[in-house]
């Protein structure tokens, strides 16, 4: 059986979503700072200033995500920051090739959600992953467990607490992705690498950088 990341309206899905960044990202984000540099936004706020990037995961990053998934066969996979779902895409082919488990996306942008969703019907992953418009702070906290797999990649100053609300639903092993290392708050990173707080963490130089971890109590 060939790869879901074989298939070429999959790859041609992806394809759009890479050439949209490459085209906008960079001056949709300069704006965003700015408006940022002028007074300090929510998330809900920055969300909006950066409703028109794409933001997708490096094509690196999103192959480690397929291949963690595959080997890890979580039955739930939560993540925290869709955009326009270029990860999720990533996430919903590990799903489909493992013939198991669910894709729980989430999405503060309601304009993001939308192209999300077409983008995994394209891609010909709808019914293997799930975009829920809203805070993930009240979203997951009515997600049932077990969670097994974590993707953080949204506001950064959330991904601790995001972390907390999901640890209770999280068995040992479970595994947690957190993207964009240089941006990472100091307290995530500290949580996580503090053995006492029930994880394993390592560094992974791939993409921008990693910061992968997993559940060694739960």
């Amino acid at each position: 059986m060939n790869s879901a990341l074989d298939d070429p309206e999959l790859t041609r899905v992806l394809d759009k979503i890479y050439a949209r960044s490459w085209r906008s990202d960079a001056r949709v984000m300069r704006r965003a700072r700015a408006a940022s540099r002028r007074s300090t936004p929510s998330a809900a706020q920055f969300a909006e200033l950066c409703g028109d990037a794409a933001l997708p995961v490096d094509r690196e990053v999103g192959r480690l995500l397929y291949t963690l998934v595959r080997t890890a066969r979580p039955s739930t996979v939560v993540e925290f920051g869709t955009s326009f779902g270029a990860s999720t895409i990533y996430l919903g082919a590990a799903v489909r090739d493992n013939q198991a488990g669910r894709v729980l996306g989430v999405e503060l942008n309601a304009g993001k959600v939308t192209a999300a969703r077409r983008n995994l019907a394209d891609a010909g992953l709808a019914e293997f992953a799930q975009i829920v418009e809203g805070d993930a702070r009240e979203v997951l906290a009515d997600v049932t467990g077990p969670v097994d797999f974590v993707l953080l990649d949204g506001w950064k100053e959330l991904y601790l607490p995001v972390l907390r609300l999901l640890e209770p639903k999280m068995p040992s092993g479970a595994l947690v992705v957190a993207d964009n290392l240089p941006m990472l708050p100091p307290e995530y990173t500290d949580w996580v690498r503090d053995p006492s707080n029930g994880y394993t963490s390592v560094t992974k130089d791939c993409g921008g950088g990693i910061e992968l971890s997993v559940r060694s109590a739960g």
